[in-house]
């Protein structure tokens, strides 16, 4: 574990800095320009990011067919601006999805949901070339069972990785994994159940199911979510709608963890699958949304003023009856807005969330044929979307669209300011996007 005293300095540096991004920018002077979504644990970009890399999925008899990190110039001005100036292949397919910076912001984790290989990229050598340096294999053997790495959080000299399924069945019973920043497995925190914490607070709704974690260090607090296992992500998306034991195979749970023991405290009952977690920014805002795949809500995880901590439903995000299946938020990092991307319709929504019991829709603008993750700068003036959610869950023919698009915020209105085709590229499914730039390393 790390020394008790250089926590308690860096959650300090943690409030402080955010204090540092409010007082910089009244007084109109350069701020963080960083996505808003990210561990505060790790150092952010300050002026603009100048490199989105995306983690793509590969696709047989598509260029080298391989999944692959993309990365992007988004230099205004610059002649390659939009455009792929470096690809790295990991010389097969994993079923990209997700992946995290370490808390230094040196390396790049990202994982595969198919066979769980882990692959390190060195974004600090050449932030213009990310290098593949690292392949970590043995996942599921080191982590006693746990399949499927997903979310990829930045803890002090760890990093924390969610599970999405097990060896054993193959279904959503999984576990949060801990690694070095090295790459060294340290332990395993398998998701509570009725029979693993029958005391546990909650405990009648907890399903062993899950997806995202967030910290909110300050208040000592951790939370998971929760959605389905490898025999269902896996799966047709067509067939697994018309499986009835497979729709039932989706997680309906939020668990509120101690961030410092890595133990539960409590299960709250939130239905229709809950996927990402942002937790606000501000030093007194002691919340977080989430949002439904499947029941399209929105939910507030928050703690009252009793200081006991509290789930509810707050908003609809569409029209539930169609089934938009919410799928990436991001909330603005002066907690006053949240993006809401939805995959079936391939719109995102703009929700005021001043008031966050509250949360009012305020903009909508179609993205794609289908859409999935978003990435806000921290000043809030230019928004990224991607399009690939699973490889058997994307739409077919015309309707699968595999972008990257750039846009401008001006408070009313996004504006396009590029447009990459994958397809056309020849790159393949474009997924989780995270930010990069020379000036993070003096550059």
């Amino acid at each position: 574990m790390t020394d008790p005293a250089k926590t308690t300095a860096r959650r300090a540096g943690i409030w402080l800095a955010g204090t540092a991004v409010a007082i910089l920018t009244a007084v109109g002077l350069p701020a963080r320009a960083d996505e808003t979504c990210q561990s505060p644990y790790m150092p952010m970009i300050t002026g603009v990011e100048e490199y989105v890399y995306v983690w793509t999925l590969g696709v047989e008899g598509m260029g080298d067919g391989s999944d692959k990190l993309v990365t992007v110039d988004v230099r205004e001005g610059s002649p390659t601006f939009g455009k792929v100036v470096h690809t790295i292949s990991t010389g097969g397919r994993h079923e990209a999805h997700h992946g995290g910076f370490t808390d230094n912001r040196r390396f790049f984790w990202a994982g595969g949901l198919d066979d769980s290989k882990i692959f390190v990229f060195d974004v600090f050598s050449n932030p213009a070339k990310p290098r593949l340096v690292n392949t970590i294999a043995d996942f599921v053997k080191a982590s006693g069972g746990a399949v499927g790495p997903h979310t990829f959080y930045a803890l002090p000299g760890r990093m924390m990785i969610t599970g999405l399924s097990n060896d054993k069945d193959h279904g959503g019973r999984t576990a949060l994994v801990e690694y070095t920043n090295s790459g060294k497995y340290v332990r395993t925190h398998w998701m509570p159940t009725k029979e693993s914490m029958p005391k546990l607070k909650g405990i009648e709704h907890a399903d062993g199911y899950g997806y995202d974690v967030r910290a909110l260090p300050r208040k000592n607090v951790m939370l998971t979510s929760s959605f389905t296992g490898w025999s269902n992500y896996m799966m047709d998306f067509g067939k697994m709608l018309k499986d009835e034991a497979a729709m039932k195979r989706f997680g309906q749970s939020v668990v509120l963890w101690n961030l410092h023991t890595r133990t539960p405290k409590q299960v709250f009952h939130v239905p229709g699958s809950p996927l990402e977690i942002r937790f606000a920014w501000g030093p007194r805002s002691n919340y977080a949304f989430t949002s439904t795949a499947l029941t399209s809500k929105l939910w507030l995880i928050h703690e009252d003023d009793k200081g006991e901590w509290q789930a509810k439903a707050v908003a609809d995000i569409g029209d539930p009856s169609k089934i938009p299946l919410p799928v990436d938020i991001s909330l603005a990092a002066d907690d006053r807005s949240l993006w809401v991307n939805s995959f079936m319709d391939g719109t995102t929504r703009l929700f005021d969330v001043s008031d966050p019991h509250k949360p009012k829709q305020v903009y909508e603008k179609k993205i794609g044929r289908q859409l999935n993750m978003v990435s806000q700068s921290w000043d809030g003036k230019r928004v990224y979307f991607t399009s690939s959610l699973l490889a058997n869950w994307d739409k077919k023919g015309d309707d699968n669209e595999q972008f990257l698009k750039g846009y401008a915020w001006d408070g009313k209105e996004l504006k396009e300011r590029f447009v990459l085709d994958f397809n056309q590229e020849k790159l393949g499914r474009s997924h989780i996007m995270v930010f990069g730039s020379r000036a993070l390393y003096g550059r």
